[in-house]
């Protein structure tokens, strides 16, 4: 396998530790709602993270899947990874530099959290850094409600959670929200139904704006973005009851969920070709769904 050069491993490197430590503080907070929440909704003990390494079956390298089932979160994974690998033909094609060298190091955090309560809304995150014979960062935010009321883009959700993304970008480039948002709302979106997966928020890929330092910081503040607001949302809604129709009503919109990420995620797509931990990237899969 060919070397990139020391410079691109170091990098690697930094991300890596950035990930797995937001891995950890993220898990933490996830931990601490499970026991805030309200007994009288949320019956029985806090549920605990499970933290399960895996190593890769091509290449080198591995990662930690967060796994959890809780009262207050009927699943939700948070989950690292780092690999050195090549890619395959088909795969190469489609990567910048993977013309000239097929070898890439990358390393990322990944995240899929479904709340028991149709109150509460789902919440996806994921940053990366991927280099061949050239680099870039890629991931970011997006929320999604599962009781109408709350999927207008006037909600109070999802002004917050715009609001947060937006700051995460604008310190690094006024432009940069409004085209990562725009890139959310085209990427998640269910052509066959004609409809959004959720109320958006931000997606960008082979970022690079030619200064590692600050497409670095930018992902680090998305980070630190969704760490702030999703817990502000949850504590939010956690407290609101729900009927068996909004019940219902979370379960059919799961089914939504289930379709985009089976037909049209990138991120489902590369980790199952590349040689990734099955049970990581199908674990943004919900526990229960509905298609009536």
């Amino acid at each position: 396998m060919t070397s990139l050069p020391p410079e691109i491993e170091t990098r690697r490197g930094r991300a890596k530790e950035w990930f797995e430590a937001l891995q950890q503080r993220i898990c933490a907070e996830l931990e601490r709602l499970e026991e805030e929440a309200p007994a009288e909704l949320y019956p029985g003990e806090p549920g605990r993270f499970d933290f399960r390494p895996w190593s890769r079956e091509t290449g080198v390298g591995g990662g930690i899947g967060g796994h959890l089932r809780g009262r207050l979160f009927e699943k939700a994974g948070v989950h690292t990874s780092a690999a050195t690998a090549r890619f395959s033909p088909e795969m190469a094609a489609q990567m910048p530099g993977a013309d000239k060298d097929p070898t890439y190091v990358s390393a990322s955090i990944s995240l899929i959290v479904h709340p028991r309560s149709p109150r509460t809304p789902t919440v996806h995150m994921n940053t990366r850094f991927l280099s061949t014979a050239e680099s870039w960062f890629g991931g970011g935010a997006d929320l999604t409600p599962m009781v109408d009321e709350q999927r207008s883009q006037e909600a109070d959700d999802a002004k917050l959670f715009h609001a947060a993304m937006k700051a995460a970008c604008d310190p690094f480039d006024p432009e940069w929200h409004g085209k990562y948002k725009a890139w959310c709302d085209e990427y998640f979106y269910l052509p066959h139904r004609k409809e959004p997966r959720g109320i958006g928020g931000i997606f960008y890929d082979r970022h690079n704006s030619g200064d590692f330092e600050k497409d670095f910081a930018f992902t680090r503040a998305v980070g630190e973005a969704f760490l702030d607001v999703y817990p502000k949302i949850v504590r939010h809604r956690m407290v609101e009851p729900w009927s068996e129709a909004d019940r219902h009503e979370q379960l059919v919109r799961r089914g939504r969920y289930v379709e985009f990420n089976l037909l049209y995620d990138r991120g489902t797509m590369f980790g199952l070709k590349a040689g990734g931990n099955i049970e990581t990237i199908l674990s943004s899969m919900p526990p229960l769904v509905a298609w009536t």
